[in-house]
This record gives C-alpha cells, sequence and structure tokens, in this order.
C-alpha cells in the first residue's frame, strides 16, 4: 500500500479540477479487504480525487 501511495505522490500531482500541482502531494489509504482506496484533497480547491484498486 505504501508503495503506491508515494508513487501517487510522486506522479499524480495536479488537480483535475482546478489545475493546481500540489508540491506536497499527500494521499491517504484505506482498504476494506477486497479493495483500496487512495485519496488526495486538493488544497486550492478541496476537491477529492479517488483512485481504486480492487484485490482478488
Amino acid at each position: 500500500m505504501d508503495r503506491l501511495r508515494d508513487h501517487y505522490a510522486d506522479v499524480d500531482r495536479e488537480c483535475s479540477e482546478c489545475g493546481f500541482v500540489d508540491e506536497d502531494g499527500e494521499w491517504s489509504a484505506r482498504t476494506t479487504g477486497s479493495r483500496i482506496d487512495y485519496r488526495h484533497v486538493c488544497p486550492s480547491c478541496g476537491a477529492i480525487e479517488v483512485r481504486t484498486l480492487k484485490l482478488k
């Protein structure tokens, strides 16, 4: 989980709503057991980006 979260923090920094580039780019990770949700809140406009990884 940590490696993919760090990957998103390194490469997925631009907000799809306002275009703000978050240089600190902190993503959080949460798991339900069958999936992992990675979440980032834009510090400029508050938009929420979510990436989901489904586990088999």
